[in-house]
């Protein structure tokens, strides 16, 4: 599709209009190589792209169009973790430079594609620092951005990365507290360059999940018979991120650094497709529009949003609306926020751990399927020439 017979689509256009850059929650070779992310980029406003394991997982294992690469890299004598490496390298690599004209068009702020350290090392910053720095070298795109957790062992590594020039997005935000933690080591990240007299042109965003607090929540609250309360967590604590947002990064603790060029680490609203098919399927995007933010959406979500998103530019926008009324009645309704995000994050790693070894154990039948192949053309060619 050429970018002369491509309509721009209003209410994708307005959400980026209204500060929330549309980014895509998937990434496949398929989506790369048919021409359909450059479409989206063009057609839906996308600004950017992020991935994880389990997106890696549903590409790669569902996928033909990667087993001639795999079956190179058997020969190679790669094992499968080094395969999944080299796959999801050449996708994000391409991602990225499908998202380059955005990337240069916003002076560096959008056109960024999301690459995860592997997330058995969430609780190891020695192994995640290393790998952050491996992956930025072997991607080798100004507009990458490493996924590191937003663990308590995250929080090294996070400030490290920021301070040596590589692009963060934190990701398995729960907590506000946690999101200040995340936000505290992205600014001592920018103080280490400013004190070093390095560009502060470093970009980050804090990816702040909100539809599995609602899912969580919701479960709580139907053994609570408060079911009235249903839907109200998962808007009313991203909002309270947003106003942690406000006074970290329009107050004093960074007035400085804002003065001298530095950016603001954005807030990205992550697992926004809804999990209750009782809400509305744009909930999550309608409600949390404002300056300065990214909403990140499955497919299905950003369609639903290209047909239904009621954003308006000029309105007030929502990621401000005042949370503490519902915040306050699901506290005297029984509901611990502090226990609930906890067992979230918990709930969260191991949901990126369990795609992974799922990914990396597919990967390893192919591996062995494309290495008695191997064995037999060469029995075949051998036996044909002798």
């Amino acid at each position: 599709m050429s970018s002369t017979d491509t309509t721009v689509n209003p209410r994708l256009a307005a959400l980026a209009q209204a500060g929330t850059a549309p980014w895509l929650d998937q990434i496949s070779r398929g989506l790369i190589q048919t021409g359909e992310l450059a479409s989206m980029v063009k057609e839906f406003s996308l600004r950017g792209l992020t991935s994880n394991p389990a997106i890696f997982e549903k590409a790669i294992l569902g996928a033909e169009e990667y087993d001639e690469q795999i079956a190179q890299l058997v020969a190679e004598g790669k094992d499968a973790r080094e395969i999944y490496q080299a796959i999801a390298i050449k996708d994000v690599q391409d991602a990225a430079d499908i998202l380059r004209p955005v990337y240069d068009e916003s002076n560096g702020t959008d056109g960024f594609v999301s690459f995860e350290v592997d997330p058995d090392l969430a609780q190891d910053a020695e192994k995640t620092i290393a790998q952050a720095r491996e992956y930025w070298q072997r991607v080798d795109r100004p507009n990458l951005m490493i996924k590191i957790p937003g663990t308590p062992e995250g929080l090294g590594p996070i400030e490290t990365a920021i301070a040596e020039g590589i692009n963060v997005n934190v990701t398995l935000l729960f907590s506000v507290d946690a999101y200040a933690d995340v936000a505290e080591a992205f600014i001592r990240g920018l103080e280490q360059r400013e004190a070093e007299n390095q560009s502060l042109d470093v970009q980050s965003v804090a990816s702040f999940f909100v539809s599995r607090v609602d899912s969580e929540v919701d479960k709580r609250l139907e053994a609570l018979d408060q079911k009235e309360l249903s839907g109200k967590a998962g808007l009313a604590n991203a909002r309270a991120a947003y106003r942690k947002f406000l006074e970290i990064f329009h107050g004093e603790r960074f007035a400085e650094l804002k003065a001298a060029g530095a950016p603001v680490q954005r807030p990205l609203w992550a697992s926004t497709g809804v999990k209750n098919p009782d809400y509305p399927d744009t909930m999550y995007v309608d409600g949390l529009v404002g300056p300065e933010t990214v909403n990140t959406m499955p497919m299905a979500t950003v369609k639903a949003a290209a047909e239904r998103a009621e954003v308006d530019p000029s309105a007030e926008p929502t990621v401000g609306l005042d949370p503490e009324h519902d915040l306050l009645a699901l506290g005297g309704a029984g509901i611990d926020m502090d226990d609930v995000t906890a067992k979230l994050l918990t709930d969260g790693i191991a949901a990126f751990v369990t795609p992974m070894e799922s990914l990396l154990e597919g990967i390893e039948k192919k591996r062995k399927e494309a290495a008695e192949a191997g064995d037999a053309d060469a029995a075949k060619n051998e036996a044909d020439n002798g």
